[in-house]
C-alpha cells in the first residue's frame, strides 16, 4: 500500500515538473512589450491577463491526463510511446513562443502551429485507445491550441509582412 502511494506521488511529481518546465520556458520567452502591444488583434482576442490562468488550467489538465494515461497504459511499450508523444508535443509547445515573441515572427509561429496542433491530436487519439479519461482531459488543450491558431492566423493577416527590421 505504501509503495503504491510513493509510486503515484512520483508519477504526479514527474508530470508536474514536466509541465512546469514547459510553462516556465514558455513564460520566459513571452514578451508582451511594445512590439507585441503595437500589433493589431482581432476583437475576439482575450485580454492579456487571461492567458496565464488559461495556460495554468491547460497545463494542470495535461499533467493529470499524463498520470491517468500512464496508469491506464496496458504495458511498457504503450508507456514508452506515451512518453515519446508527450515529449514531441513539449518540443512543439516550447518552439511556438520564441518564434512568435522572441523572433517576432507570428508567420513562422503559425507554420509551427500545424505540427504543434497535430501533436496534441496525436496524444488524444493515442490515449483514446486505452485511456478515454486522459483523452477527454486533453481535449481542452486541443481547443485552446485551435483557438490560438485562429488568433495567430488573424494576427498574421492583420499585421503582415513580418521580418522587416524595426529600429
Amino acid at each position: 500500500m505504501m509503495q503504491t502511494f510513493w509510486a503515484h506521488l512520483t508519477e504526479i511529481a514527474v508530470a508536474a515538473a514536466a509541465v512546469l518546465f514547459v510553462a516556465v520556458i514558455g513564460g520566459l520567452t513571452t514578451n508582451t512589450g511594445p512590439w507585441y502591444k503595437n500589433l493589431r488583434f482581432p476583437a475576439a482576442k482575450p485580454p492579456d491577463w487571461a492567458f496565464g490562468p488559461g495556460w495554468a488550467l491547460i497545463f494542470a489538465l495535461i499533467a493529470t491526463a499524463g498520470v491517468i494515461a500512464w496508469n491506464d497504459a496496458p504495458d511498457a511499450a504503450t508507456r514508452s510511446a506515451l512518453l515519446a508523444l508527450f515529449a514531441i508535443n513539449a518540443v512543439f509547445n516550447l518552439a511556438w513562443s520564441p518564434l512568435y515573441f522572441t523572433l517576432r515572427r507570428p508567420d513562422w509561429a503559425l507554420i509551427e502551429l500545424v505540427p504543434f496542433w497535430l501533436s496534441v491530436l496525436a496524444l488524444i487519439l493515442f490515449c483514446s485507445g486505452f485511456s478515454p479519461r486522459a483523452a477527454w482531459l486533453l481535449s481542452p488543450y486541443l481547443a485552446w491550441v485551435s483557438f490560438a491558431g485562429w488568433l495567430n492566423w488573424r494576427v498574421v493577416r492583420l499585421n503582415a509582412p513580418f521580418g522587416r527590421r524595426v529600429a
